[in-house]
């Protein structure tokens, strides 16, 4: 008899619609594209940034064309800077509007971070104080985000290195009204949250149990780097260059075991392996996935 939906997945699908599959998926990178159409690996879904494919034509799109046509895809943005003080990019946000209606993704994701100020566009994703006037600038954001793309957005909890003395919110506190007031859905960083918890020696499975987890459409588990601050305490940096952790491993099956099998990515943007390599990493995601629906 096949077991029933759990109550978070059911809450999911009528938030966010039908999305991407419950399954394992991989980031879409060029290295790999022939090998993709040679052997059509046996995969959920791929994951491309959005700001690679904002040209008209050119080879990025005739290859993503064709994986589009035998996978379900997520478009992933790193440069609509959704916290930033100023207003949207409109021309970026006209731009991304234009590459969903041609690739029509099953989901697109943000993060909750901001990299612009003025006309100075920065080339990373820079932490927010959480409080009231930067809650209701995110959620201005969103909305107009989501009224523009005319569908939900996911938006992804960040990794962070430091805190702001005047931030007055919990982040997870944070997201879950911004998830409350916008309507929009959570892209669950697992790694991003072992990263941000051990750096702000945080209890992570307190974090990801404080999160609105019904909301929960995407997850992306991926590997660190390691370092020490000035004080000599560990940090980690969030650069998606190694394999997934076995820490960040434990937390995932963890988080399945609360929410029931997620779209799950593995994110790899430095240090780019074999794509089997990749795919094995896959593979084991896709097993605790299963396992995770055999669950009553």
């Amino acid at each position: 008899m096949p077991m029933s939906p759990q109550p978070a997945a059911l809450h999911r699908a009528q938030a966010l619609g039908p999305g991407l599959p419950p399954r394992a998926g991989l980031g879409l990178k060029t290295e790999h594209f022939q090998v993709i159409l040679e052997t059509r690996p046996d995969l959920g879904f791929f994951e491309v940034h959005a700001e690679n494919y904002m040209v008209a034509g050119g080879p990025f799109h005739h290859y993503l064309g064709l994986i589009r046509e035998q996978y379900p895809l997520s478009l992933h943005g790193v440069g609509l800077s959704i916290g930033a003080e100023g207003p949207l990019d409109h021309e970026h946000l006209k731009r991304l509007a234009t590459l969903i209606e041609r690739y029509q993704p099953q989901a697109f994701s943000e993060h909750l971070a901001w990299s612009s100020h003025g006309p100075v566009f920065l080339n990373d994703l820079l932490p927010l104080a959480y409080d009231n006037a930067t809650l209701q600038r995110v959620c201005e954001h969103v909305d107009q985000v989501q009224s523009t793309l005319k569908r939900p957005m996911l938006l992804e909890n960040p990794a962070t290195y430091l805190q702001f003395q005047r931030s007055t919110l919990d982040e997870a506190d944070f997201i879950g009204e911004i998830i409350r007031r916008t309507g929009c859905g959570l892209l669950l960083d697992v790694n991003n949250v072992h990263v941000s918890c051990i750096n702000h020696r945080r209890d992570a499975l307190a974090y990801i149990e404080a999160l609105p987890l019904h909301a929960v459409g995407e997850i992306h588990l991926a590997g660190f780097a390691e370092d020490a601050d000035n004080l000599g305490d560990r940090l980690l940096i969030d650069d998606h260059g190694a394999p997934v952790d076995q820490a960040v491993w434990a937390l995932y099956r963890q988080v399945l075991a609360k929410i029931g099998p997620v779209a799950t990515l593995i994110e790899r943007d430095n240090q780019i392996p074999a794509f089997a390599v990749l795919l094995a990493e896959a593979e084991q995601a896709q097993q605790l996935l299963l396992q995770a629906g055999e669950r009553p």
